[in-house]
């Protein structure tokens, strides 16, 4: 039985911390999370999932705003730990924390490494048009995302699949994943074998930023179709109209070019079809005028939130 510390803090990690505390009979002798934060239109200050479910459980937890100070190591040091399982925490874990535990740190990484390495693995790979992603659990180091795979996973990414879809299903995988990762480390008491990977072939995933939701009309219809179904609900995909913003919330891809020659972001019809820049056509479903709630694109044009023949900028 495993002496266990989970280190995590959004829905994503509390997936894995509900497989271990529902699917093993191992010990969670503490979890580390990100301290409470304002949230929400009252900004009231909430605990993460992480820390709400770990509490109800009635296990202890610890939110530091810091690793790197000598008394917050030896207070994790003093839990003499077997593992820590880390998922998206959101703290970087310095070297006496890797090294506490008997076993060292567990990561579970939302991608196939060394396919994106990095802090957007999720919406960079539906960004990029890869047609998979997975779950890679790796030992931990001082690199980023650097070190030899333990267990790797694959999901497959369809036209249809969205960030939040994807989230999902990877979510509920790296808790299959990591049950199955500490009974093979139970059973054998000493360090996982690992296969290092190549880093000739990885590629990074950088922190999405508010402006990588901006809408560059001369892009083709499938490369914004994915930029929407990546980037929803944040950053959130937008573009202008009569000098105010729209977010892009659903689109389809009628799989048609424009007849003519027409300029890249042109509305063609009321069906909400969009002119992007080869010529083919994107057809806006659901946006959400400025100040206003989301609706579908009749109920924008008909609320003259913008017209036919107008062109997005």
């Amino acid at each position: 039985r495993l002496r266990i510390a989970f280190m995590g803090t959004p829905d994503f990690a509390l997936a894995a911390l509900k497989a271990i505390a529902e699917h093993t009979n191992h010990e969670i002798v503490c979890v580390y999370s990100q301290p409470p934060r304002p949230k929400g239109r009252g900004q009231q200050v909430q605990p993460s999932p992480v820390q709400a479910y770990a509490e109800a459980k009635g296990i202890p937890v610890y939110t530091p705003k810091s690793l790197k100070n000598p008394e917050a190591q030896a207070e994790f040091a003093a839990h003499t730990l077997d593992i820590a399982v880390v998922a998206a925490y959101g703290l970087i874990l310095p070297k006496a924390i890797l090294d506490a535990p008997k076993f060292g740190c567990l990561n579970i990484h939302a991608s196939l490494l060394p396919r994106w390495r990095g802090a957007s693995p999720i919406q960079r790979s539906i960004w990029a048009g890869d047609t998979e992603t997975g779950i890679t659990i790796m030992q931990m180091d001082e690199g980023l995302d650097t070190v030899p795979e333990i267990l790797k996973r694959a999901l497959p990414i369809t036209p249809t699949t969205t960030a939040s879809s994807l989230h999902d299903g990877l979510a509920a995988l790296g808790g299959d994943m990591i049950v199955e990762a500490l009974n093979m480390l139970a059973a054998s008491r000493t360090h996982l074998p690992a296969t290092p990977q190549n880093d000739e072939d990885f590629t990074y995933a950088p922190l999405l930023k508010k402006e990588d939701g901006a809408v560059h009309w001369n892009q083709s219809a499938a490369e914004i179709d994915r930029q929407i179904r990546a980037l929803n609900p944040w950053p959130g995909v937008f573009t202008n109209a009569n000098g105010k913003r729209f977010k892009i919330l659903e689109a389809v891809l009628p799989g048609e070019k424009a007849a003519d020659v027409m300029e890249a972001g042109k509305i063609l019809n009321k069906r909400g079809d969009i002119v992007c820049g080869d010529g083919s056509l994107l057809r806006l479903t659901k946006v959400q005028p400025e100040g206003k709630a989301a609706m579908d694109f009749a109920a924008a044009l008909n609320g003259h939130y913008m017209e036919v023949g107008q062109v997005f900028s």
